[in-house]
C-alpha cells in the first residue's frame, strides 16, 4: 500500500528546494539574525510558507511544528508533522551547498516517515510505504518519482570506523569523544545529510554533542531507522524520542550496524 506521506512530502520538499535555490543564486539572500542570534534568510521563510501551506492542505487534522513559527512550538500532540524548511542555514549563507529541506511525521514519539532533500547537492532521501529508506535519482520531477535505490546501513568494522560530523558545530568535546574510537576516515558534512550518509552506508557513525532541536533531526532519523540504523541518546543509549517539551534533543549518536559504543 502506498505511503500516504511519500508523495506530498516529496513534492513539497522539491517545491521548497526550488524556492531555496532561487534565493541561493541571488547576491542578496536576505540574511538576518533571529532572537537567539542564529541566522535566518529569505530562503528559510519562503520554504516555510510553501511547506506549511502544503502540509496543512494535505493533512488538515494533523498539527504542524515548524522551526520558523514559534507559535507552533507548544502543540503538545502525540501525532504531528515536524518541519525544518532549511537545515544548515550557515552552510547556505556561506554557499557550501550542504543544506536540506526536512519534513517528518512523528507518532507516539517515533519518526515514522520523512524526507530529506539537499537541492544544491541533488540528493533526495525518503521513507516509502513498504517501510524502506530510499534515495531517488534525479532529475526530480515533482509529479512523478524517478528510480530509487533502497538504502541499508553497512556493517561497521570497529577497528576502522568511518565517522561523519558537523562542518559548522565541531567542538573539543566532540573531538575528544571521537578520539575514543578507532577511526579509519572522518568526513565533514552539513545539516541532516549526516543522517543520510549513515543510512546510505557511506558512514558508520555520526555523534552529535551539541544543541539540536527535533525539527533538525526527525526526518533524517526516520530515514536512518528505515535503513536499519539507530539514533540513541549519548548518555543512556536509549532511542531518541520526539514530542519532548520544548522540542530540544539531548546529545545523540547515530549508528549503523555493529558500532560498539564506548561507555567510558
Amino acid at each position: 500500500m502506498p505511503d500516504p506521506h511519500t508523495l506530498p512530502f516529496r513534492r513539497l520538499a522539491l517545491d521548497a528546494g526550488a524556492a531555496i535555490m532561487d534565493v541561493y543564486r541571488r547576491d542578496d539572500r536576505g540574511v538576518r539574525a533571529k532572537d537567539d542570534a542564529s541566522p535566518v534568510t529569505d530562503a528559510d521563510l519562503a520554504a516555510d510558507r510553501i511547506l506549511h501551506a502544503g502540509l496543512r492542505a494535505a493533512f488538515p487534522d494533523v498539527p504542524i511544528v515548524t522551526e520558523e513559527r514559534s507559535d507552533s512550538h507548544g502543540v503538545g500532540a502525540s501525532d504531528f508533522l515536524i518541519v525544518d524548511p532549511l537545515d544548515g542555514t550557515k552552510e547556505f549563507v556561506h554557499r557550501r551547498g550542504e543544506f536540506t529541506v526536512n519534513v517528518a511525521r512523528v507518532v507516539d514519539g517515533v519518526p515514522v516517515a520523512g524526507v530529506v532533500y539537499a537541492p544544491a547537492k541533488g540528493r533526495l532521501f525518503y521513507t516509502d510505504g513498504s517501510g524502506r529508506a530510499v534515495e531517488e535519482a534525479g532529475p526530480f520531477d515533482r509529479d512523478a518519482p524517478g528510480p530509487t535505490t533502497e538504502l541499508h546501513v553497512r556493517q561497521a568494522d570497529d577497528a576502522a570506523l568511518v565517522v561523519v560530523a558537523s562542518k559548522s558545530h565541531r567542538s573539543p568535546e566532540l573531538e575528544d569523544y571521537i578520539a575514543r574510537y578507532r577511526v579509519a576516515d572522518s568526513r565533514a558534512a552539513g545539516s541532516s545529510l549526516k543522517f543520510c550518509l549513515v543510512a546510505a552506508g557511506e558512514a558508520d557513525f555520526y555523534p552529535r554533542l551539541g544543541r539540536t532541536m527535533e525539527w533538525d533531526t526527525a526526518a533524517g532519523d526516520a530515514v536512518v531507522r528505515a535503513a536499519g540504523g539507530v539514533t540513541l541518546s549519548a548518555d543512556g543509549h536509549e532511542p531518541l524520542r520526539y514530542g519532548k517539551p520544548g522540542y530540544e534533543n539531548p546529545h545523540f549518536l547515530v549508528c549503523g550496524a555493529g558500532v560498539t559504543l564506548r561507555t567510558d
